[in-house]
């Protein structure tokens, strides 16, 4: 077998399935957390007095117009937080299976030591997915280009992560729930599109450069009928 045969037949597909689950979740994520601002907007300070004047205990008959709110609220809280775990997820998932589509022997460590390491994940991962851009062999005249989404994409998932995090550790406004509002639904949303563009920008090169064989499935011959056999070879 040509050496060239070999590599294609162990030549890893481009992982187009993975980005899908990318998108799936940004999306999900940003419309969670848009649900959870528009909660705030509509009834979150009302809703913050009334759990106040209850002392965060709210009882009694006069309290029941409270609960079904209060369930909306931590609802919603449950949805931002698994949104935000699945697209996570999805996207580590998605980066793994790009670098070894670059390097097949590519190990899964350094993936999960750079999103889940305190202070390493503020710069490792833009590192890595750059290091796979690099690595799928685009044409040189798209470095520019590339950095600048790339710098973009990391610079709005810093802004979103410093915002989220300076409201729910130093506190929300008075009257608030959580404080959470149009600035960081921007960020998000902004990070959520510029992560998306990184992924698919990626997984198109990957996609273009791939041999035939990892794209579409080899097809099975069927063995030639009776009738179409020479004559003389039949039986």
């Amino acid at each position: 077998m040509a050496r060239g045969e070999n590599n294609v037949r162990y030549a890893q597909a481009p992982p187009t399935k993975a980005a899908s689950a990318v998108y799936v979740t940004l999306v999900a994520q940003v419309l969670s957390l848009g649900s959870l601002v528009i909660f705030e907007q509509i009834r979150g300070r009302r809703l913050a007095a009334q759990l106040a004047a209850f002392d965060g205990r709210p009882y009694g008959a006069e309290a029941e117009a409270v609960v079904g709110a209060v369930t909306v609220f931590a609802v919603l809280m449950m949805l931002v937080a698994g949104t935000t775990i699945a697209a996570a997820i999805a996207y580590a998932t998605w980066l793994v299976r790009a670098r070894q589509v670059n390097d097949r022997s590519a190990p899964s460590g350094p993936v999960a030591a750079a999103l889940l390491v305190p202070g390493l994940n503020l710069v490792a991962p833009v590192v890595l997915v750059d290091e796979v851009w690099r690595g799928a062999h685009p044409p040189l005249d798209r470095r520019a280009r590339w950095l600048a989404l790339l710098g973009a994409w990391w610079v709005s998932w810093l802004a979103t992560l410093a915002l989220v995090v300076s409201r729910l550790l130093f506190g929300s406004s008075a009257g608030d729930l959580t404080g959470i509002g149009a600035p960081e639904l921007t960020c998000l949303t902004l990070a959520a599109l510029l992560c998306a563009a990184t992924v698919r920008r990626i997984t198109h090169i990957q996609r273009s450069s791939a041999p035939l064989a990892t794209l579409r499935p080899a097809r099975r011959l069927a063995p030639p009928s009776p009738e179409s056999a020479p004559l003389g070879q039949t039986g």
